[in-house]
């Protein structure tokens, strides 16, 4: 059972092993090309059945459970603000966390860890590609990237980071977008517990930036249901719960 959320703790389950190893992010300076190699992608299988024939590896070594077969509770309502989107467009949070099931990743295009932001966007690169064979999840989930460091990653930035990263035009919606300034973000990532500190030397190998990696599963009423962290961020667990919010928007409407 996943635990309610309270102080910025990641909303993961106790009982289920290789979940609970959450690492540090640590950032540093990396140039598009190299990050590009980093931020890998994978063809999953479009089963419904995906989590549970996935094959384990050495960061997730247990089995997800089965879509359906456990229940995500409602943790808080998910914030609003104001952003720009990658064509420099003025777009509110909220009409991109309702409306289908949304998954959340704050990032920023300078981070190299492997467990950090190309990491985060490896695994939404993950589930993007699986959407393009998945009608449903392309007709109902919607993947957004979200830049916490304005300053560099301008609507332009995200634009090419977005072509690089995204393979497949079709599939599920994936927005890029980040804030016209510091002041309007900062009450975004207040709302959401996302930790961003400025190193004191910008020039640190470690990059400009230090920060907590925390993905957001938000359902189409626009409520968190799950927060992933670097040691949680399991693509097989995100499709299944992704699939489990689903199964249950289906039960609902049947009532």
């Amino acid at each position: 059972m996943v635990q309610p959320f309270g102080g910025g703790t990641t909303s993961v389950s106790s009982k289920m092993p290789g979940r609970d190893r959450a690492r540090p992010s640590n950032c540093f300076v990396l140039n598009f090309d190299r990050l590009f190699i980093v931020a890998f992608t994978l063809f999953l299988p479009t089963a419904i059945s995906f989590a549970a024939e996935s094959a384990r590896d050495s960061d997730y070594d247990y089995d997800p459970p089965a879509a359906g077969s456990y229940s995500l509770p409602v943790i808080k309502p998910a914030a609003d603000g104001a952003l720009l989107d990658s064509n420099n467009k003025s777009v509110q949070l909220r009409d991109l966390t309702r409306g289908r099931i949304t998954v959340l990743s704050f990032i920023y295009t300078r981070c190299a860890a492997p467990k950090a932001c190309p990491y985060a966007t490896g695994v939404l690169t993950q589930i993007h590609d699986l959407s393009v064979d998945d009608k449903i999840l392309a007709k109902r989930m919607r993947l957004v990237s979200l830049s916490f460091d304005p300053e560099y990653d301008t609507p332009q930035r995200l634009a090419a980071y977005s072509e690089n990263v995204r393979e497949q035009e079709s599939g599920c919606e994936w927005r890029f977008v980040t804030s016209k300034s510091r002041a309007e973000l900062e009450p975004i990532l207040a709302a959401y517990d996302q930790a961003v500190d400025k190193r004191q030397n910008p020039a640190d190998s470690q990059g400009p930036l230090y920060h907590t990696l925390r993905v957001f599963l938000i359902d189409r009423e626009g409520r968190i249901r799950n927060i992933y962290s670097s040691g949680t961020l399991d693509p097989r667990l995100v499709v299944a719960d992704v699939k489990t919010l689903l199964l249950e928007e289906s039960r609902v409407s049947k009532q």
